[in-house]
């Protein structure tokens, strides 16, 4: 007769102290229910004994990667603790197999990681839960808010001190809630009960220094939590405040690459007809970008058994990034120093691949550069969810679970403060390009370092005002195991879901210069500035100008106060605006057996959907479900509210087979269909008509959702209590993948309707995101190895292969990435030091440019001190290797050329912890 299966004791509680005690718990948190006897032995004795630092965390976390039926990956809240991680995204980038970048848009990359990725996709491709459930998300940037919308969680709301275990699910079970096409990551927070002690109270203060721009920021989190004697009612709250600077010094190629023609530059062609054809950079920017960084929120659970048989949980999560943040750009603008009869002409040095590599510019009398200063005050981010949770043993045989939730995600840009400058006429300019991995040397003639060289009748006022995202889910699920005595099935778990999603932005006002105000006039405009940090230039290398003088952000605001028009109908900018509401439903059952040295599960999930989506378009969609319009009163036009409705519904199978071969030795197989719905920008982009040529360009709100068949096979040797040797092979098969192409779609001709006195629809050719097919494979090798008693290294490596329909690429695919670390730790020591490293990979797609990220290593290291009982010391060092972050661009007509280059500097975070 089988022995029937109890829960695994899989969560653990962390200690904020880096070198001190972490200590064991008692817990129903379950990542499988078919361990084996001797597996659930083993947790259930490392369950009852003090856990102590990196050595034994990371045993328990190869114990309960072992004890697993699918294949997962697993960090303990001690492993947290003691790397040098801020947030859940550092944590998770040393795993095999996972990805982290540091920005969702076009933002280029910060020195804080933000989305995760599996196995060579997209962030959107790798589902976020807490707790088993979704989470909803904002952005701080306003082009992730409004522009470049995906699915994937913002991880800088997510502080690591929050966590007590990740899992990473890179095999699916019908269990899972559907959304994650390559893989889901689990994130458990702990609960009072599961605490040791009847009163437990931690906390930590520090500061954080930041090079670059050379000052230090408080950082403070604490815990307390109370349970009774009797262990059936507790409470925990916690709470964290961080603050810091970020500066990132930085050369942006802004607008790509353009030709020379006759028609843009005609007396450049005239002058150097060989260079006819031939493309050079539009805009050579020097860029600074600043922020203060302010997270702040909270978690809050109160746990009670109110009899044997039943725990009600009330979990409560609240975080707040506040991210004022300052960008100047300060461009060479070659483009208009060329352009029409009375541009200049370029004389080239070097020409290669067919740009312009080396030139300069002279003659002319139009603006050589242009300069924008955009300040976000307010600019911020959120996410919170409050969920009601009850755990029922009905019987020896059956228990419920029951759990109903909201959440709630906000991305907030009330004002962007903004003035664009151009330069004097001529004065000059050069550049010399040093192929993608250095940025370009370049010069612009003229004061740079003062407002003098500047003249405002040359400039802009935009950027958009009272933008508020909302991302929000309401949701409730039950879920039953039934558990069997007799046979090779252990146990049928079954459930069902429903939830209703809603992300929006509903309104943004698109300011411009009040024309009526004495805007041009130079007089009218501060004469006193501010001036690039001294190491800039050194900073990012290369020659480029320096000492750039800028306004502060209050002079800006100051300056659109008085100069703006942000009048809430004319400036209405409705091409932003978008609405989507998901209504999903989903069952599913699973069995689970273990016979022998066999175990595993297989199960069904059904899904469906039902999506209204909500868009803007110069011209009604004749297949829309309803359309409102013409809208009058906006300076940008006349447009239409379509909405599309569609629903569609999914069986999604799953299977996971394990066979612990020996002890020490497990061989995992698994196959699945998993799904991702599409992003919100490709279902709800505002679609832009043109009546003369019948083209245009938008989203697609008839995108179907990615349906992944996924295979998976992984050998696993337990070879030492805190050593692994692993290699696995996985390949995933990518149905209705979101690439971009064009579509005929039905518009109603506005010009010949007018002209016909009727209503009158043609065929336009729209460039929308489309359904294509993908595929993606890949291989994980994985060693630990612990050396003596104090010691250990871990490394691992990732391969992955991924293409498109016809051969184009797969966003976020690098070939190759590894991780390598090292430790020491004894009663009162501990020190890390973590590498890791990922190649180039297709980012997206900015303005007209199709980008990559080029290879990136980082250097983190972190120390620790046990001073006595209750405290200690700890010190973390973030990119330590100052990594410089490249992007380059890469076209049919001039091959791959540099796009943009940033550093963000290092960052150390002293920490003093206690614990009673």
């Amino acid at each position: 007769m089988n022995y029937r299966k109890t829960l695994l004791a899989a969560s653990i509680i962390t200690s904020l102290c880096v070198s001190g005690v972490l200590y064991a718990q008692d817990t129903t948190q379950s990542t499988d229910t078919s361990a084996t006897k001797a597996q659930q032995k083993k947790a259930k004795e490392l369950a009852t004994v003090t856990v102590v630092g990196i050595r034994d965390s990371e045993a328990e976390a190869l114990q309960i990667k072992q004890a697993a039926a699918s294949h997962i990956e697993v960090v303990t809240a001690e492993d947290i603790g003691k790397l040098p991680a801020k947030n859940v995204a550092d944590t998770l980038q040393r795993l095999p197999g996972v990805n982290i970048s540091s920005s969702s848009a076009s933002e280029g990359g910060f020195d804080e990681n933000d989305r995760v990725s599996l196995r060579g996709t997209n962030p959107s491709m790798t589902q976020t839960l807490v707790n088993g459930h979704n989470i909803g998300t904002g952005d701080w940037f306003v082009l992730s808010q409004v522009q470049t919308v995906g699915r994937s969680v913002s991880y800088s709301l997510l502080p690591s001190e929050v966590v007590s275990q990740v899992v990473v699910h890179k095999s699916s079970e019908a269990k899972i809630v559907e959304g994650g096409s390559a893989g889901s990551v689990d994130i458990i927070t702990r609960k009072p009960l599961e605490f040791a002690k009847p009163v437990t109270a931690e906390a930590s203060i520090g500061g954080v220094y930041a090079d670059l721009p050379g000052n230090t920021k408080p950082q403070f989190d604490g815990l307390f939590n109370w349970k009774n004697d009797s262990n059936t009612f507790g409470v925990m709250v916690q709470a964290f405040y961080e603050k810091r600077s970020l500066q990132r010094n930085g050369q942006e190629v802004v607008g790509g690459y353009n030709q020379i023609t006759a028609a843009s530059a005609p007396n450049t062609v005239a002058a150097h007809p060989e260079l006819n054809g031939k493309y050079y950079p539009n805009e050579i920017g020097a860029v600074l970008f600043t922020q203060q960084r302010e997270r702040k929120g909270g978690v809050i659970d109160l746990e009670w058994k109110p009899t044997d048989n039943l725990t009600l949980d009330l979990n409560g999560f609240y975080s707040k990034l506040k991210a004022d943040n300052y960008n100047r750009n300060y461009m060479m603008w070659a483009s208009s120093a060329l352009g029409g009869a009375t541009g200049g002409v370029l004389t080239p040095g070097s020409v290669s691949n067919n740009v312009v590599t080396n030139g300069s510019i002279s003659g002319g009398t139009n603006p050589y550069g242009v300069y924008d200063q955009i300040s976000r005050p307010g600019a911020s981010s959120q996410s919170s969810y409050l969920t009601l949770d009850a755990d029922w043993r009905v019987t020896d045989h059956l228990s419920l679970k029951g759990q109903i939730g909201t959440t709630k995600g906000k991305g907030d840009s009330p004002t962007q403060d903004v003035i664009e400058l151009g330069t004097a006429a001529g004065g000059g300019a050069s550049w010399a390009m040093n192929g993608t991995g250095h940025p370009i040397n370049w010069n612009l003639g003229g004061d740079n370092s003062s407002p003098s060289g500047i003249l405002p009748s040359a400039g802009w006022i935009f950027g958009g005002q009272d933008i508020h995202v909302k991302d929000s889910e309401n949701w409730g699920a039950l879920d039953g195991s039934l558990a069997f005595d007799d046979g090779a099935i252990s146990s049928l778990d079954f459930g069902v879901r429903y939830a209703d999603h809603t992300r929006k932005n509903p309104s943004e006002i698109a300011q411009g210069p009040n024309w009526s105000s004495n805007w041009t006039d130079p007089a009218a405009y501060p004469t006193s500035h501010q001036n690039y940090p001294g190491d800039f230039t050194s900073s990012l290398g290369g020659s480029i100008p320096q000492s750039i003088w800028y306004y502060t952000p209050g002079q800006l605001a100051a300056i659109d106060a008085s100069f703006a028009n942000r009048d809430p109908v004319s400036r209405f900018y409705f091409n932003d605006i978008y609405k989507v509401n998901e209504k999903d439903s989903a069952a599913y059952a699973q069995l689970n057996f273990e016979s022998g040295i066999v175990a595993g599960n297989v199960g069904l999930r059904y899904v469906k959907t039902k999506e209204n989506i909500g868009y803007t378009s110069t011209a009604p969609d004749a297949e829309a479900a309803t359309v409102q319009g013409p809208i009058t009163g906006s300076a940008f036009g006349d447009y239409y509210w379509n909405t599309f409705k569609k629903s569609y519904s999914k069986l999604l199978p799953s299977g996971n087979l394990k066979f612990d071969i020996r002890d020490d030795l497990v061989a995992r197989f698994a196959a699945s269909q998993t799904m991702t719905r599409p992003d919100y920008s490709a279902l709800a982009g505002s679609v832009s008509a043109d009546d003369l040529t019948h083209t245009g360009s938008g989203g697609n709100p008839k995108l179907e959702p990615l349906v992944s068949s996924n295979f998976d096979a992984a050998l696993e040797w337990y070879f030492a209590p805190r050593g692994l040797l692993s290699a696995g092979v996985y390949d995933m098969n990518l149905k209705n993948y979101i690439g971009f192409g064009n579509e005929n779609r039905q518009f109603k001709d506005m010009q010949a309707s007018q002209a016909a006195g009727h209503d009158v629809f043609s065929t336009y050719l729209i460039s929308v995101p489309h359904n294509v097919n993908g595929h993606v494979k890949g291989v994980e090798l994985n060693y630990i190895q612990p050396i003596g008693e104090n010691f250990g290294i871990s490394t691992n490596y990732t391969y992955a292969e991924g293409s498109a329909s016809n051969d184009r690429p797969l966003q976020g695919t690098s070939k190759n990435t590894y991780n390598l670390s090292g430790y020491f730790e004894n009663k009162r020591f501990n020190a890390r030091v973590s590498y890791t490293y990922r190649s180039s990979f297709y980012a997206g797609v900015s303005r007209t440019d199709t980008f990559y990220q080029d290879s990136i290593g980082t250097l983190s290291a972190s120390l620790g001190m046990t001073l006595t009982d209750w405290m200690s010391l700890s010190l973390d060092a973030m990119n330590l290797n100052n990594p410089k972050l490249k992007y380059f661009t890469k076209n049919p007509a001039y091959g791959e050329q540099p796009s943009a280059f940033y550093v963000n500097g290092r960052q150390y975070y002293l920490s003093l912890r206690f614990k009673l």
